[in-house]
């Protein structure tokens, strides 16, 4: 059994560990809180602009639309979407392995690059040979959740975009975490690039409309907006579930700390009476042969 220095010190640091993961509990409270209203705000904008987009767009020829043009597959381009810290669970190492899956399996016979979206994935794609993060965006990615905002994330859009318009990449998909609930992420695979065109019945019923200006000129001006529009939702999405995963996480580790903690007081009151008891004994066994 341990001594009851070694108790008391152990019950001071977990003590200290339980005030830390049960303050940053309370800080991904607040921020999940924050991030859940942006999300929230831009989802009916954002659903309604695809609709608009997928509606029109499935009437163009792929030819005309430098963004659905059906070509070839030969480079794909992953973008895994983690955050810049951990202390969020599996939150991070999710997207790495499904990242790595979709370039052994399904992206197999293609030339894969991945552009990676906080540190840490940088950290674990750069020293691979699909790290292409300053190829295609030679900003630094990682310092967008310094300040998520839509005019930050438009430049990784748009750089995307004029890769895939010149033909230097074949398609574009994005892996990141979607919330389901504040406690559980899935990891979601979107593709980006080329644009999925809508081709159900209800899309096609839609044709007999007359659109002033042409419905080319319309797409032409929507379509970049829409994929700009879709990235910053995805981020906005992956920064809440981040922060639903800390939050998670961090209330795990409080809950775990304080039994410790209970466990340890229990230990140390066991070695305490212990001692205690020896030390009475060590007095009636004096007292005995000093009588004797």
């Amino acid at each position: 059994m341990a001594n009851l220095k070694e108790i008391r010190n152990r019950i001071t640091s977990v003590s200290s560990t339980m005030q830390i993961t049960s303050a940053m509990k309370m800080v991904s409270a607040a921020k999940l809180k924050r991030a859940q209203d942006a999300v929230t705000k831009m989802m009916p904008y954002s659903q309604k602009l695809q609709e608009m987009l997928s509606s029109m767009s499935s009437a163009l020829d792929g030819a005309d639309n430098v963004y659905a043009s059906d070509r070839e597959v030969k480079n794909v381009v992953l973008v895994p979407i983690t955050s810049n810290r951990g202390l969020c669970g599996g939150f991070n190492n999710y997207i790495v392995k499904e990242t790595l899956r979709l370039a052994s399996n399904e992206y197999k016979d293609q030339n894969v690059s991945i552009v990676s979206i906080g540190k840490k994935a940088t950290d674990a794609f750069k020293k691979t040979p699909m790290f292409a993060s300053a190829d295609f965006l030679p900003t630094d990615l990682d310092e967008i959740w310094n300040e998520l905002t839509y005019a930050n994330a438009t430049p990784i859009a748009e750089k995307l975009m004029a890769a895939y318009a010149n033909k230097d990449i074949d398609k574009v998909v994005i892996i990141y975490n979607h919330s389901k609930n504040v406690a559980t992420q899935i990891v979601q695979a979107s593709q980006l690039l080329p644009v999925v065109q809508d081709e159900t019945e209800e899309a096609k019923s839609e044709l007999d409309y007359i659109f002033e200006p042409s419905k080319e000129e319309i797409v032409a001006e929507l379509l970049p907006k829409t994929l700009k529009t879709q990235l910053y939702s995805i981020l906005l999405e992956s920064y809440a579930g981040e922060h639903g995963a800390r939050m998670t996480a961090m209330h795990k580790a409080t809950d775990n700390a304080s039994e410790l903690n209970k466990a340890l007081k229990l230990e140390y009151n066991k070695a305490r009476q212990a001692a205690i008891t020896n030390e009475i004994l060590e007095i009636v066994g004096g007292a005995e042969a000093l009588n004797g």
